[in-house]
């Protein structure tokens, strides 16, 4: 399947991501506490984070033109994550700043061993971002190849967005996530939807434990956006169907996992640099879960992120 871009003949596309900005900190041990368990850890460190950020800096490493728009906190955390974007190339001139809401945190614990974590997210100014503001900046997601947006902001304002995307023909991308319910009316301004399996369940009430009932959650999922359902099995691939008929499993090379923190936003980041760029899906598919799977074997969200070249 290929999606046509206003800019097809262009390398680097342009990429409006609208979505959060936060500061994780993250905590390495042997374990994830179990309720009421206290555990020492291996290690703590500080690095910027949010699935908003982590998608824009994915996109920004895949060569797009990206654009991000955001809301910090005008403390010390918003300000070094502003300064972080503008060394990544990404556009920050529509990131809001709230002066009353402190930026978003995340807290994170990772296990050792596993590379599997645990997520608490403080979404601050994040809960700030209002559908007003984005109507304000409606000629810049207007003017883009690709719209890509998640679940860390007001669902309102992810509505917004896509409502202005889909009438001024932009391929809109949503990464259901974090995993929550969402009304079919505007499901259907989505062009791609990308899953994971436990949001796919949640989305479907399907549970996508084999391959016949993820064909049959995709099938479902289908029926509610207008393109594409990508859904995202970690170590296991893909699987996706399209409207066009075209569906399939597709693997991804195994290795042993370090950090699975951000893997699901490079995924989206370079799914939608490659579609941006005029790439078709199979070929932007593969690209992003090979970004992804690099991604895990280093620590942390951003610092994890590959380069192009790194591919």
């Amino acid at each position: 399947m290929h999606f046509i871009t206003k800019k097809e003949n262009t390398m680097k596309g342009k990429i409006v991501v609208v979505g959060s900005s936060n500061t994780d900190m993250v905590v390495n041990a042997h374990k994830i506490p179990a309720p009421g368990e206290t555990i020492m850890g291996s290690s703590f460190s500080v690095i910027p984070g949010g699935k908003g950020a982590n998608q824009a800096v994915a996109a920004a490493r895949a060569g797009a033109d990206v654009i991000f728009i955001a809301k910090t906190g005008s403390d010390e955390f918003g300000q070094q994550a502003i300064e972080g974007y503008q060394e990544e190339h990404i556009n920050t001139n529509f990131i809001l700043q709230d002066q009353d809401t402190p930026s978003g945190i995340a807290l994170i614990i990772v296990d050792d061993y596993s590379g599997q974590n645990s997520i608490v997210v403080a979404p601050g100014s994040n809960s700030k971002l209002t559908p007003q503001e984005i109507i304000a900046l409606e000629e810049e997601i207007a003017g883009a190849d690709v719209l890509l947006v998640q679940l860390e902001i007001p669902l309102g304002t992810v509505q917004k967005s896509l409502e202005i995307a889909h009438y001024s023909e932009v391929l809109t991308i949503l990464n259901p996530a974090p995993a929550q319910k969402l009304d079919d009316d505007w499901l259907g301004l989505v062009d791609i939807i990308t899953p994971n399996e436990t949001e796919t369940k949640l989305l479907t009430g399907i549970d996508p434990c084999d391959e016949d009932s993820i064909r049959a959650a995709g099938k479902e999922l289908l029926r509610k956006i207008k393109h594409t359902v990508i859904i995202t099995r970690g170590e296991h691939g893909v699987y996706y169907i399209s409207k066009n008929g075209a569906q399939g499993f597709l693997k991804t090379n195994s290795v042993k996992a370090l950090d699975t923190t951000a893997a699901g936003d490079v995924f989206n980041g370079y799914l939608a640099a490659a579609l941006s760029q005029g790439e078709n899906l199979e070929a932007a598919m593969k690209k992003a879960m090979k970004a992804a799977t690099l991604s895990v074997c280093k620590k942390g969200a951003q610092t994890s992120i590959p380069f192009a070249n790194e591919l």
